[in-house]
């Protein structure tokens, strides 16, 4: 999963500057530390996990497209735990084809997705593995394709797909290049996924502070009205829920704002 050496890009051309080893390859020949870079840049500069995606597929896409060579195509696919899958790429056809191989159920990217090792289709034409997933690939004038996981935490794992107009585009050194790019892109997945996972948390315990704020306005307004305690004004609320079939924060909700004339707000501290 090495490069043989550190000034080549993915497809094995060479770079232009010469790039600097990255201190975390641990076979000491490294990633351009500019990719590894980028790669952060773009996890610090994206507005969510799947505008990530999209910008890691582009970028993917542009690094394994060498001198004299027709451009290359890529798709990202993430599954998580409990999560639908999660499709971007470098372009609009790229992204479809992804998309395919998922409702499918077969595909280079299925079987990455499935299995801890690559999957090559050097020519899609006489490829007899997939038949469907081919026939889409030559209609979109794709004919080889390199498929490579990213095994993240949690369960979830990810496939970085590379799409060619070339029959027997992914040469040996093409395939060793792309699985060691894979290891910092796959670091700056799992650190996207984090800081989503972060933002959704936080998220989540914002709706549910203001969920308690209506409910405890509502419940004190119940108890004021009703004489009771805090236990029978919460029943009383919940009750009144369930037989309306709504949610209880949205009936608390509109029962704070009935009383008050204005709706419920929650403060916090910035």
């Amino acid at each position: 999963m090495d490069y043989d050496n550190a000034d080549r890009d993915l497809q094995g051309q060479p770079r232009t500057p010469t790039p600097h080893p990255s201190a975390t390859d641990p076979g000491g020949r490294g990633l351009d530390a500019s990719v590894a870079g980028r790669l952060q840049d773009m996890v610090l500069g994206s507005l969510d996990l799947g505008d990530f995606l999209t910008e890691l597929a582009g970028f993917s896409a542009a690094l394994a497209t060498g001198e004299d060579r027709a451009d290359l195509a890529c798709t990202v696919t993430l599954r998580q735990r409990r999560r639908a899958l999660l499709h971007a790429g470098s372009t609009r056809a790229a992204r479809t084809l992804g998309e395919l191989q998922s409702s499918l159920g077969e595909g280079p990217l299925v079987a990455a997705l499935e299995g801890t090792r690559s999957v090559l289709i050097t020519n899609a034409a006489v490829d007899s593995r997939w038949p469907a997933c081919d026939g889409a690939l030559l209609a979109e004038g794709i004919h080889s394709v390199l498929a490579v996981p990213l095994v993240l935490e949690q369960g979830a794992v990810a496939v970085i797909g590379f799409f060619s107009p070339r029959s027997n585009a992914f040469t040996e050194l093409v395939v060793r290049g792309a699985e060691h790019y894979v290891h910092d892109a796959r670091k700056a997945l799992m650190l996207a996924m984090r800081i989503a996972s972060a933002v959704q948390m936080a998220h989540d315990l914002e709706e549910a502070m203001k969920s308690r704020t209506a409910i405890d306005l509502a419940v004190g307004v119940i108890m004021g009205q009703q004489r009771c305690s805090q236990d029978e004004g919460f029943a009383i609320l919940t009750r009144t829920a369930s037989n309306r079939n709504e949610k209880l924060r949205t009936v608390a909700a509109e029962l704070v704002q009935n009383v008050s004339g204005s709706a419920v707000r929650t403060h916090f501290e910035k």
